[in-house]
C-alpha cells in the first residue's frame, strides 16, 4: 500500500509521535512570544498568503479534493459573498473569482459564513450559506448554490438556486454536504430554530420544485438550558454498524443521530452535563467513530475529547466526562478543526494554524503551528454593533485539508487566505492507519463504501 503518513514513532511521555516531530515543537507561551505572536514551528512551511479585505471579512474555507480541480472557496463576512482561489501552484495562489450579493450595502448581518462543494451527475457545485438579519433584504435566505464545473473559466460560474427558510429567518450559520449511503447528496443546515434542516441536493440542482427540496428535520433534544438550536454539524458513515450518523453541536452540548433514513432521524445518544459545556460549537468524530473532538465557544475553553464507544454500542444514552483536552494557549480559544487521524488540524483564532496528535486521546500533543494572526490579544469580534470589541474571536477562523496530497489551507478573519505543508504529511487515507477511510471529505462518485464489518473495541 502507499504510505501517506509517517509510520516511525518516537515516544514522548505516553504519546507516540511521528519521527521528525520531536519535543522541540512546543509553542511558546504568551510571555515567551513576541507581541503579537509571529512565526511557527520548523516543520510547517508557508506556501502562499493572500489578504482578503481586513478585519472580519473572512469566515470559513473549503478545498476541493481532486488534484485536477485545485480550487479553494473562502466565505466572506460583511462584504456578503465568497472568493474562489486557484492553488494549482500552491506557492502562487491567486484569486479566480469573487461573488458579492446584489445590493450588499442594504443587507444586515454577517453575510457569507460557510461553504461546501459537492458533485451531482458529473457536475460540480458550490453552496454558500448566508446570515442576514431583518431590516434588510434576504432575511429568509439560507444559501445560494452555484455551478462551478467550468472553472478555471470564471465566466462560467453560474447561480443555480437560492434556498430560503421563511419559517426561521436569519439564514444558515453552518452547513455540511454529505454523500449518503443511499446515493443521495444531502445538505444539513443550521437554522434560527430548535432544529436543523435536511435538504436533497439532487432535487435542488435537478430543477425540482422548491417544495421538494427539504426532506427532514433534526430536532434539538430537550434541555433544561432552555430553547435554542444547533451551531455546527458533521455527518459520516460508520462501518461498524453501517449507519449514516449525524453529529450535532448546540444547546445542551453534543448529540448523535442515526440518519440512515434521513427523513426520520433517530437520536442515539448525547454528551450533556459535561463541566463547562452548556452549548456545543463543533463536534468531530474520529474515523472509527470511537472518539470525538469538541469545541465550546468561550475564552479559556480547551478542545475536549470524549470517548463515544459506550454511546455507539447502546450502553449509554448520555456521556458527560471527557477523556482528554487540548489547547494552544489557555488565555485564548481554539476554533474549528479537521480530524485526519491521528492528527487534528485546528484554526485556533489568535494562535493561527495548530496541529496536534491524538493517537493517545487522553494525552494529545502539539506537533506543529504557524501564527497567521498578527494582531493584539483580545481585540476580536464583539458583534455587528461593536465589531472590534474585547474578544479573542479573531484570527484563524477555518481550516481544511486536501487528503490527496496533504495541502493545508487556513482562512484568517483578519489576514486572509493561507496555504501550508507539514513535514512528513503528504496526504491522508484512513486505511494507512488501520482506520476506516472516513473524514469530512466525501466520495461524491461512489459514496460510502461499506467494506467488511468493523468492530470497535
Amino acid at each position: 500500500m502507499t504510505l501517506r503518513a509517517p509510520f516511525m514513532f518516537l515516544l514522548i511521555g505516553a504519546t507516540a509521535l511521528p519521527a521528525g516531530l520531536t519535543a522541540q515543537h512546543v509553542p511558546p507561551t504568551r510571555e515567551q512570544a513576541s507581541h503579537p505572536k509571529i512565526g511557527g514551528s520548523s516543520n510547517i512551511d508557508v506556501l502562499s498568503h493572500i489578504p482578503l479585505g481586513g478585519f472580519f471579512k473572512v469566515a470559513d474555507i473549503e478545498i476541493e479534493q481532486e488534484l485536477e480541480r485545485p480550487y479553494v472557496y473562502v466565505s466572506q463576512m460583511l462584504v456578503h459573498g465568497f472568493s474562489i482561489i486557484d492553488v494549482k501552484d500552491p506557492e502562487k495562489a491567486k484569486v479566480l473569482y469573487r461573488f458579492r450579493i446584489e445590493n450588499a450595502e442594504l443587507h444586515q448581518g454577517t453575510g457569507g459564513m460557510d461553504g461546501k462543494y459537492f458533485k451531482v451527475n458529473g457536475r460540480y457545485y458550490y453552496v454558500q450559506s448566508f446570515q442576514f438579519g431583518q431590516g434588510g433584504p434576504d432575511s429568509d435566505l439560507g444559501a445560494i448554490v452555484f455551478d462551478v464545473t467550468g472553472l478555471p473559466d470564471a465566466t462560467k460560474v453560474r447561480e443555480v438556486a437560492r434556498i430560503r427558510e421563511p419559517s426561521a429567518p436569519g439564514g444558515f450559520h453552518n452547513i455540511f454536504a454529505y454523500k449518503h449511503s443511499s446515493g443521495r447528496a444531502l445538505l444539513v443546515t443550521t437554522v434560527g430554530a430548535n432544529r436543523g434542516n435536511l435538504y436533497d441536493l439532487d432535487a435542488i440542482v435537478g430543477g425540482r420544485p422548491s417544495s421538494q427540496w427539504k426532506i427532514g428535520e433534526v430536532p434539538v433534544p430537550e434541555s433544561n438550558l432552555g430553547p435554542g438550536g444547533y451551531h455546527d454539524f458533521y455527518v459520516g458513515y460508520d462501518p461498524a454498524d453501517r449507519k449514516d450518523k449525524l453529529y450535532g453541536a448546540g444547546v445542551g452540548g453534543y448529540h448523535v443521530f442515526d440518519i440512515t433514513t434521513p427523513d426520520t432521524p433517530q437520536l442515539m445518544f448525547s454528551i450533556t452535563g459535561a463541566a463547562g459545556v452548556n452549548y456545543g460549537h463543533t463536534f468531530t468524530p474520529t474515523p472509527d467513530h470511537a472518539f470525538a473532538v469538541t469545541e465550546t465557544e468561550y475564552q479559556y475553553a480547551p478542545l475536549r475529547i470524549f470517548d463515544l464507544r459506550a454511546g455507539q454500542s447502546g450502553q449509554a444514552r448520555n456521556i458527560n466526562r471527557p477523556v482528554g483536552a487540548w489547547t494552544a494557549d489557555w488565555r485564548a480559544l481554539s476554533h474549528n478543526h479537521e480530524v485526519r487521524w491521528p492528527y487534528v488540524f485546528v484554526s485556533a483564532y489568535e494562535d493561527g494554524l495548530q496541529v496536534f496528535n491524538m493517537i493517545d486521546p487522553s494525552n494529545p500533543v502539539t506537533v506543529g503551528w504557524y501564527y497567521t494572526f498578527h494582531g493584539a490579544h483580545n481585540t476580536g469580534w464583539g458583534g455587528t454593533q461593536n465589531p472590534r470589541g474585547q474578544s479573542v474571536m479573531n484570527g484563524a477562523f477555518g481550516v481544511d485539508v486536501r487528503n490527496a496530497d496533504g495541502l493545508i489551507v487556513i482562512s484568517d478573519s483578519e489576514s486572509g487566505f493561507w496555504a501550508f505543508r507539514m513535514e512528513g504529511f503528504q496526504g491522508w487515507n484512513g486505511e494507512d492507519w488501520g482506520m476506516p477511510n472516513v473524514s469530512s471529505v466525501q466520495d461524491w462518485d461512489r459514496g460510502p463504501v461499506p467494506g467488511p464489518r468493523v468492530t470497535t473495541n
